[in-house]
């Protein structure tokens, strides 16, 4: 009897040991695949020297994106980290980009999306939302803001659209939830009702920074907020809040 057991124990061990393999290698063959859809996008962008020499506009270099996918708003890009994904919008679906991938298939790190509440001619501010990946991809790298020393050498944040190219600088780093009860829901704010209520905002973030930045902002810049989890406590946030400072060709090599 005691021989059947350790038998049977054996085989049970076996078959959640293979499960879990199974689990892992199709996570890891995922992760590859993922990055490499993201790859083969970054190579359909018209290169820098083209644009410079050929006064290519913003919407010409990221055609190629625009006519695979119409919810293609831009390319986000933050020199010396991962973060370098286009960034889509849904109006019907609003998150809808929170579980797809770029071709619209099923995806568990999905696509950096901007939030259904933004008009992305008219907004005072893009909200741009992204999963926090173990593996380190997809908006995993805003909690090195967490650290003053890496926002000192990642200031700037690059972020294209079919519009125009745009260079933003970092305003305030933060923590916060998505709790409703939240006082300060970074979130709910894309549209300044006035200058005061702009003013206000920005006074919120820079009150909740982790750090001084030096940096502010004043009614009519155009904002941009980057949010993604965080584990620190339930229901975490990340944010990262940026001004556009300036019209650039910086682009992502």
């Amino acid at each position: 009897m005691k021989r059947t057991g350790f038998i049977v124990a054996m085989i049970v061990f076996a078959i959640l040991f293979l499960v879990s393999a199974g689990v892992i290698l199709g996570n890891y063959h995922k992760q590859r695949q993922t990055a490499a859809q993201f790859q083969e996008l970054e190579e359909l962008i018209l290169t820098e020297s083209r644009i410079q020499d050929q006064g290519v506009t913003a919407a010409e270099k990221y055609a190629a994106l625009y006519e695979q996918n119409h919810d293609f708003i831009g390319w986000l890009h933050i020199d010396g980290t991962r973060i370098q994904y286009p960034v889509m919008q849904s109006q019907q679906q609003p998150d809808f980009y929170l579980t797809h991938s770029f071709d619209r298939t099923d995806s568990d790190s999905g696509v950096p999306y901007i939030a259904g509440n933004c008009e992305i001619d008219t907004a005072d501010n893009l909200l741009i939302y992204g999963h926090n990946r173990k593996d380190g991809s997809m908006f995993a790298d805003l909690c090195r803001y967490e650290q003053e020393d890496f926002y000192q050498s990642h200031k700037t944040i690059q972020f294209d659209t079919r519009q125009g190219f745009g260079e933003y600088t970092i305003i305030a780093v933060f923590k916060s939830t998505g709790s409703p009860l939240e006082q300060f829901r970074y979130y709910e704010f894309t549209q300044a009702q006035s200058p005061s209520d702009f003013d206000q905002y920005i006074a919120e973030c820079q009150k909740k920074s982790l750090y001084d930045t030096g940096i502010s902002a004043a009614y009519g810049d155009q904002l941009i907020t980057l949010s993604t989890c965080e584990y620190s406590q339930i229901d975490g946030r990340m944010v990262v809040v940026a001004k556009r400072t300036a019209e650039s060709y910086i682009s992502v090599p």
